[in-house]
């Protein structure tokens, strides 16, 4: 089985592009991180280790590591773009958010997941990754 850093380095490679420290750096960072993370989060971890990695370099590799399959989009608090580790033993999975309460739930649904294949390819759309979440009520707050 292949390692999360031996698959991003072959991501890499089919883009024309290198596993440099700092890639390497941001991506153990991303991996290590529990739940829910934004790209600030990230840049503020590796400053605390004196890492040197910029700001930008963070916010420029965080979609590499959303394309090549090792983080997906989450939810969290606030505004901006949220994401976390796709693990091993827990995989993809999409979310569910109550507007009311702000609880999430985490779901995964194989029916979903064949749906959204099979809309792409009759689109001719070649997907790299998804983004699911549904908005409404939980039982508590309806």
């Amino acid at each position: 089985m292949e390692t999360p850093f031996e698959k991003f380095e072959a991501f890499l490679r089919s883009k024309d592009l290198k596993l440099t420290t700092g890639r390497e750096a941001i991506l153990r960072q991303a991996l290590k991180t529990k739940g829910h993370f934004d790209s600030e989060g990230i840049f503020q971890s590796l400053k605390k280790q004196k890492s040197g990695i910029s700001r930008d370099a963070v916010f420029r590799n965080i979609p590499l590591l959303l394309e090549a399959g090792l983080i997906q989009k989450s939810v969290g608090q606030g505004k901006g773009e949220y994401y976390e580790a796709i693990e091993a033993k827990h995989g993809h999975h999409d979310h569910m958010i109550c507007t009311e309460c702000g609880k999430v739930i985490e779901f995964f649904s194989k029916e979903l997941e064949k749906k959204q294949a099979e809309v792409c390819k009759a689109y001719g759309f070649e997907m790299t990754f998804h983004d699911h979440r549904i908005f409404g009520h939980c039982k508590e707050c309806r």
